[in-house]
């Protein structure tokens, strides 16, 4: 299949939810979706966990060999302000794609059982959930509070402007992560994140000169006094700097240059026209999976299958209208 031609105006929302506040959040959603399309965005991204937040800062009250109670509470917090995939929120956040005609990919923590998920949700413009993708490897502290995705959700959606898929924040560091996402054939590779640092704005850069696609990297601006005070663990948040997260968003295009940002220190929507005539022009010479390809020598393996710790049959099994709460 050819990659596609023409423009599309694209969106990176770089905004604070209202922590650990999901309803708050969604209002928040609402309004900066609807401030992107005005601006006649049809592709918008919001950062990683935007529902309910990342929780930069946080201990959990966790340290090795200790829990403490305090912290279970925050994390229960955590949890519960967190959402269903499906479930109501992603049924208003389809409404919203579909009231805008546009297509909404956000970070969200997914709860599933006792367990939340760094998950990317895509919308499509018809209100539908496209796809979602599970971060594969939580890193350092997150591994304590997030379980790990599978290569199942490995997601790659195709649109009238090409294919869009991507990794969450440091995924993007896994070599093989990338190659796989690469052999989808992306034209507009998403990344949400929450790194903050000089550096991610290489690797972005680096990305989209190796993928020759566009790139989308969205972050969020946090300061230290959105975070609730009445937090069991607030103490964590007391000796952190003003600024707790400064942002960074950006797109870029296939060739590594800045088509907006990027934005530092304060919220912002970033917006760019994609020219898809550029993904033609900048695969002329370096086409990572095609041409420049050398699978002779080089093959990658991708498990695709969901992985469960235990699958029942027979009358053990559960009907999708049996299945407990």
């Amino acid at each position: 299949m050819g990659l596609k031609r023409g423009i599309v105006r694209a969106a990176v929302v770089q905004a604070a939810p209202v922590i650990m506040d999901r309803q708050g959040t969604m209002e928040r959603i609402r309004k900066l979706t609807g401030e992107a399309a005005e601006q006649g965005a049809r592709i918008i991204l919001f950062p990683e966990a935007f529902i309910p937040c990342y929780p930069r800062g946080l201990s959990f009250g966790s340290v090795v060999g200790n829990r403490t109670m305090e912290g279970r509470k925050d994390w229960s917090r955590y949890y519960e302000n967190s959402i269903d995939v499906p479930g109501p929120e992603t049924g208003q956040l389809g409404e919203l794609a579909a009231g805008h005609g546009v297509y909404l990919s956000i970070g969200v923590m997914e709860r599933e059982g006792g367990t939340l998920f760094c998950t990317l949700l895509y919308f499509g413009p018809d209100g539908s959930l496209l796809a979602k993708h599970r971060k594969l490897k939580p890193t350092g502290s997150e591994r304590l509070i997030w379980g790990e995705g599978d290569g199942s959700t490995l997601a790659a959606i195709n649109t009238p402007y090409g294919v869009m898929s991507g990794l969450i924040c440091w995924e993007n560091y896994m070599p093989l992560a990338r190659a796989a996402v690469y052999g989808r054939n992306p034209s507009i590779y998403l990344a949400p994140t929450a790194d903050q640092r000089d550096g991610w704005q290489c690797s972005m850069r680096h990305i989209a000169l190796e993928g020759r696609c566009f790139v989308l990297s969205c972050n969020q601006f946090v300061t230290k006094d959105m975070y609730p005070r009445d937090l069991q663990c607030f103490r964590d948040i007391e000796s952190q700097p003003d600024i707790m997260c400064r942002g960074g968003s950006a797109i870029i295009d296939p060739l590594g240059n800045y088509l907006a940002g990027p934005s530092w220190d304060r919220e912002e929507i970033l917006c760019a026209d994609l020219d898809l005539a550029a993904v033609v022009e900048a695969r002329y010479d370096f086409d990572v999976m095609g041409h420049y390809a050398r699978p002779d020598v080089f093959t990658l393996l991708v498990n695709g299958e969901p992985m469960r710790g235990i699958d029942y049959s027979g009358p053990l099994a559960f009907s999708e209208e049996e299945q407990p709460e």
